[in-house]
């Protein structure tokens, strides 16, 4: 297998084609990667600006380029010998009828030779939750009748310009009759005969026959673990693969799949062992990959978890939490705030996706005979505490039972809610955990191991939504740990903990990503830089919002349920916006601080409907939306100059501090085990919001430019800094050398090495090593205060006396640092200050 030295993400779609990507090829392989990275590019949904809403898997989307684009691009990429690595999306499809199988499916509902390519129960009508109202109410508007369909000519019920076939056997004979239907009682019965049943899309949550992804309607589960299904959707990915066009695959939402490892074992067969394959999977604190499945890791959201133990001063967080909790005027209880947002989802998101696993576990009881006296109510409670429990997205039981270490997290789960406030049941705990197991008579067997496939296809989507895209969304103390991956409980956080998981990586998936900024990060790396640096200086933070609200006090507007913004939503607009403030914009700059207010708007509506506190996608709360947006923009009008210029000269420090966390942040990414990604735009400064903000394309005309200027960097003014210009030739020069040694980078040991001196816990330090080869990787944290006391992003006698010990192993050699080329001469010591005298980063490379 040829593993990436480096990958690089490209978000196509948004005007990114095929041909626009070809362009790029000789400055990727200028800063250093070995892979492109594509987002998914099979057909999508007209106007589609991701990709994962596919209708046609054998077919790679025109709008895009097409095959012959395709073809071209993978040609430039052999040209200049790198390789490519492809998302593809097994989970779901658009539910749409510009997919022919879905729309095949509408037509003829179960006889549809599509009917089991789609997780659909076929016990009832399908459901096709895409009215804007029930449909009673939306057909007696009048707003449905029966026309020919446009492209077919076939009778279908029209709606709001989408045209629903009709089931054949339901007009067969008498088309004409059909077409001539009027009245609401003719199209009423009509819709009676047909395989499916149109409704609202507030039903979707409660009432809805087939597996969605996550809480979106739009999107059907597939059922790859059909052995057709996974042909059908899997031909053309692998005719990619096999004739070398694509080297590797990165496996979209595996969680979602009914037999993750089965689909892996299939998929690894059939792509061969050469393949390099990723899954995309959240693990849990201290939680690893299934033994056996044959991948080389996870696309990387650990990493950045990982990520704070080194950049946030762990000592500092309880005095920010304190602080953040007397703005919003309550203590803070984020074990109470988590069982909140999960239960909002288990009893309203995901209402219907409970239920269903309710009635199979009533059908499996009464199967048994086992358990009669247990009421419907005794074991709705006792799902429910066992789904709000659930500590990780899920287990991986087949139709044989649960694995032993699934058992040992089932155990804990099941001791967990026993001794909780909330205790069910004891009977009816009891009773589903044998389901799970598998420990149930024969006659209720099939039904059991329905049940734990659905159980486990819905702890994951459960767990995302409740935590990174509600609790993230409420709880506002520090969002930089507010990421996809992170933990939605407190911890500590330490540089010991840092090394401990960077070793336990180099253990367990040297292979895997290692990301900093994805399409689906809440925030990109650099803004999450420079927030770490807030818990460096919580009360300085603090002491600045409480000025900022008040200077701002006469634009909340007083609504019937409470002031908009309210405290926390304060809080947390002033950290986003001081996250993505561009580096160089000043007060007075009226069409930079237009530009950052449209994109802050759309951030701050996004942010206010996934808390679903006060208004929610679902149920907007136009008025309170309207006063917060509108002080959001407030924040950024030119006239509110006494604000802006008091924002922006709080911010300085934190934006210099910021720098220099995006660089050491950089250098592990690069340095440390794993194979970094760089996602498009991030080797330069990546200060976006969360998505659609992360997705916009960057200026790469820039980026070559910058990158053509490169050369040794024997001083790094601030402007290097400012620019991303610093950043980007890091990482050049960081990803020819994964080139040059890539079995270093791949195999080598990491050791951390100790610090000593007056500034000691402000450094990073640690060694690869493989055989005669090593680099020492010397870089700072955690310094606000230096940098606030110090104009000058760096200055090297501050670092006097402060050294990096080094082993017999690395001392009395020669090294040579790769950003300026100077030869270093090393005993037994290091110094920081001599080593920091060009910039406050050390790359040594043993010679």
């Amino acid at each position: 297998m040829k593993v990436p030295t480096a990958t690089y993400r490209i978000q196509f779609r948004n005007g990114m084609t095929f041909d626009r990507a070809a362009v790029l090829v000789p400055y990727l392989k200028r800063l250093g990667i070995s892979h492109l990275y594509a987002s998914p590019v099979f057909a999508a949904t007209s106007g589609s600006t991701h990709g994962y809403d596919i209708v046609d898997a054998g077919e790679i989307d025109p709008a895009i380029g097409g095959r012959e684009g395709f073809d071209r691009l993978v040609k430039a990429l052999k040209a200049e010998g790198l390789g490519l690595l492809l998302d593809i999306v097994p989970n779901h499809m658009a539910a749409s009828l510009e997919n022919p199988w879905w729309r095949d499916v509408i037509e003829n509902g179960e006889k549809s030779r599509y009917a089991r390519h789609f997780d659909i129960d076929w016990s009832r009508r399908l459901t096709l939750p895409f009215l804007r109202d029930t449909f009673e109410t939306v057909l007696n508007a009048g707003e449905i009748s029966v026309r020919p369909d446009p492209k077919t000519g076939k009778p279908s019920l029209a709606c709001c310009g989408t045209f629903y076939p009709l089931a054949p056997a339901s007009y067969a004979g008498r088309e004409g009759e059909v077409l001539r239907s009027a009245g609401s009682a003719a199209i009423a019965r009509l819709h009676d005969l047909q395989p499916y049943r149109l409704m609202s899309w507030r039903e979707a949550p409660r009432d809805l026959s087939y597996r969605r992804f996550f809480e979106i309607a739009g999107l059907v589960g597939v059922r790859v673990e059909d052995g057709s299904v996974f042909d059908d959707t899997h031909r053309l990915v692998l005719e990619l693969v096999r004739t070398g066009a694509v080297d590797g695959l990165r496996i979209d939402h595996v969680d979602g799949l009914a037999d993750p490892g089965r689909y892996l074992e299939r998929l690894r067969h059939e792509a061969g062992p050469d393949c390099y394959i990723v899954v995309e999977k959240i693990l849990g604190e201290g939680e690893r990959l299934p033994p056996g499945w044959p991948v080389s890791g996870t696309t990387g959201y650990e990493f950045i978890a990982t990520l704070s133990n080194m950049l946030v001063d762990g000592g500092n967080l309880d005095t920010l939490r304190e602080t953040y909790s007397r703005c919003i005027g309550r203590p803070v209880d984020m074990e109470a705030g988590l069982r909140d947002a999960k239960l909002l989802m288990v009893d309203n998101n995901f209402a219907g996706e409970v239920a269903a696993l309710l009635k199979l576990a009533l059908q499996i009881g009464r199967a048994e005979d086992r358990e009669s006296t247990l009421s419907e109510a005794v074991v709705q409670a006792a799902l429910r505490e066992l789904l709000v429990a659930f500590p990780v997205y899920r287990t991986y039981g087949t139709q044989a039972g649960l694995p032993q270490r699934d058992r040992e997290i089932l155990s804990k789960v099941l001791e967990t809610v026993r001794n909780g406030p909330d205790t069910p049941d004891a009977r009816a705990l009891a009773f589903l955990e044998r389901i799970l197991t598998g420990d149930v008579e024969q006659a209720a067997a099939g039904r059991a191991s329905i049940f734990r496939t659905r159980f486990q296809q819905l702890t994951g989507p459960l767990m995302a939504k409740s935590v990174e895209d509600t609790l993230f969304y409420r709880h506002h103390a520090l969002l930089a740990l507010n990421e996809v991956g992170a933990e939605p409980l407190a911890r500590s956080l330490s540089l010991d903990r840092f090394h401990t998981d960077m070793r336990t990586r180099l253990e367990r998936e040297p292979d895997a990503l290692s990301g900093t900024s994805t399409h689906d990060t809440k925030r990109g790396e650099d803004t999450r830089a420079r927030l770490y640096a807030i818990s460096e200086a919580p009360e300085l933070w603090a002491g600045a919002v409480a000025r900022w609200r008040d200077m701002n006090r006469a634009a909340i507007t007083a609504l019937d349920d409470g002031p908009a913004p309210e405290p926390a939503v304060e809080w947390m607009l002033y950290q986003a916006l001081a996250g993505a403030w561009p580096v160089d914009l000043h007060p007075g700059n009226a069409e930079g601080l237009k530009a950052l207010e449209e994109r802050f708007a759309a951030y701050v509506e996004k942010a206010l409907r996934e808390a679903k506190l006060r208004t929610s996608w679902g149920n907007v709360n136009e008025a309170y939306e309207t006063a917060v947006i509108a002080y959001a923009r407030n924040l950024l009008s030119p006239a509110n100059r006494v604000f802006l210029t008091d924002f922006a000269d709080t911010l300085h420090p934190f934006i210099r501090a910021g720098l220099v966390n995006g660089i050491t942040q950089t250098i592990v990414k690069l340095a440390a085990p794993g194979v970094p990604d760089i996602y498009q735009g991030s080797e330069g400064l990546d200060l976006s919001l969360v998505d659609p903000d992360n997705r916009r394309e960057p200026d790469f005309e820039m980026l070559r430019k910058q990158l053509s200027e490169r050369g040794e960097l024997r001083s790094a003014p601030e402007m290097e800094w400012r620019s991303g210009r610093l950043k980007q030739h890091v990482v050049a020069a960081l990803l020819h050398l994964r080139q040059e040694a890539p079995t270093l980078f791949r195999k080598g040991e990491y050791v951390a090495l100790q610090v000593e001196g007056p500034r000691a816990e402000h450094i990073l330090a640690f060694a690869r090593a493989e055989s005669d080869d090593a680099l020492i990787v010397i870089a700072p944290r955690l310094v606000f205060s230096a940098l606030q006391m110090e104009p000058a992003t760096h200055r090297p006698e501050g670092w006097a006396m402060t050294e990096v010990a080094l082993s017999e192993k690395f001392a009395n050699r020669r090294y040579r640092d790769i950003c300026t080329g100077k030869p270093i001469d090393v005993t037994g010591r290091v110094a920081i200050g001599e080593v920091f005298a060009d910039h406050p980063f050390a790359l040594l490379l043993a010679e």
